[in-house]
């Protein structure tokens, strides 16, 4: 039996790895189970999969909870997710928060040599370096969830001693794919968090909308799979059935592909190395006869560019393009900016903030600090 740690249990990722737990009970344990505010149902998960411990994030929700779980150890505070990711059982701590908040709870359970089901992106798009770094030395497995990639992770399984020539991170183009500047310059949060093929939280749904969330995809591949900005080929694949792909040195292409459902990566990192049976609904090729591909629209979606752009500069400058967005994504959902005003704030933030070429994990901290600072003075302007 693995036992697992999940970071942001309430969330889209995370209640959906505890359907993967609910149909194999013999297979795994959940040790650990976090929230940032949603109370009511982290006690209902509390109660089904009975954790030696439980964080909400949400301080003002603690009496709560310890009311409810008097069974149950039950913690408090951002501070309190550094103790989570530690306990001497967990093998295996899925980070399936949303934002840069998953970077230091990520480092320590690498530090307390546990193995990572990576679900929390910004990590690596905030302090990727830093992060692959410390796997390497403490012998830590980073297993991929986002179902990008974790298609490329396991079209390279068995392939470890042969060179990439580069991936191709394949994009569903979203809920605006082939509109043009004057149409989203006048999109609602409605229409934006209307994805075509994907059921996900609000905050990465408008990143998929902007074609924000490809780019730190791209910028989380670098690091993933040791890659240069110019390895990653953006796709769009309107269907959502390829995930991704790789293509080696000799030519050849490998693709993994499958119905668009979350359960399916997840299932995958959780059972890895093997690969479990599933009752999932199978893709079936006579119900799917065309598969379609396009180049991505940088200059309509101008985030993809400065995702790119960050990638290229390195050091600091994916923390400060994460940190902006995170503060723009939330004033969108808020109605303060409009769609294409995304785009001018984070531009700016990167222009105007301090380069630094090698941070520190203090530099990677002020740095987020400051980015959301100033983000959000440009907003309120």
């Amino acid at each position: 039996m693995k036992h697992i740690s999940i970071l942001g249990s309430t969330g889209s990722i995370g209640t959906q790895a505890l359907e993967v737990v609910r149909a194999n009970p013999n297979l795994y344990k959940v040790d650990v189970l976090t929230a940032q505010r949603n109370a009511d149902l982290l006690i209902q998960q509390a109660l089904e999969f009975n954790p030696e411990l439980v964080v909400i994030c949400d301080e003002a929700q603690y009496q709560k909870l310890k009311s409810a779980l008097p069974n149950v150890k039950v913690l408090a505070g951002e501070a309190a997710l550094i103790n989570a990711v530690q306990l001497p059982q967990t093998q295996l701590v899925l980070t399936a928060v949303v934002g840069s908040v998953g970077l230091k709870p990520t480092i320590a359970a690498i530090e307390a040599k546990k193995d990572i089901g990576l679900a929390n992106k910004e990590t690596l798009v905030v302090a990727g370096e830093l992060v692959m770094n410390l796997a390497k030395q403490h012998g830590v497995k980073i297993i991929p969830v986002d179902s990008e990639h974790s298609a490329i992770f396991q079209c390279l399984v068995g392939e470890e001693q042969n060179e990439i020539e580069k991936i191709l991170l394949t994009a569903s183009g979203g809920p605006f794919r082939g509109k043009d500047r004057d149409f989203l310059a006048g999109v609602s949060k409605n229409e934006a968090l209307k994805h075509p093929n994907w059921v996900m939280g609000a905050k990465i749904t408008i990143d998929s909308a902007s074609l924000m969330n490809k780019g730190l995809e791209a910028i989380e591949a670098k690091w993933l799979f040791d890659l240069q900005p110019e390895q990653i080929e953006v796709v769009v694949h309107p269907q959502s059935i390829i995930h991704s792909m790789v293509q080696f040195t000799d030519g050849s292409i490998k693709a993994q592909m499958g119905l668009p459902d979350m359960k399916l990566p997840i299932h995958y990192a959780l059972a890895y190395p093997s690969r479990l049976k599933s009752d999932f609904e199978r893709f079936s090729f006579l119900k799917y006869p065309e598969l379609t591909f396009s180049s991505a629209d940088t200059k309509t979606f101008r985030n993809l560019e400065l995702a790119y752009s960050a990638m290229a500069k390195g050091g600091n400058m994916p923390c400060i393009l994460n940190a902006a967005n995170e503060i723009v994504v939330e004033a969108f959902l808020k109605d303060k900016i409009g769609f294409l005003e995304m785009s001018d704030v984070i531009e700016q933030c990167m222009g105007e903030l301090k380069f630094i070429a090698s941070p520190s994990l203090t530099d990677y901290i002020e740095c987020d600090t400051n980015a959301r600072m100033l983000a959000q003075q440009l907003v309120t302007k």
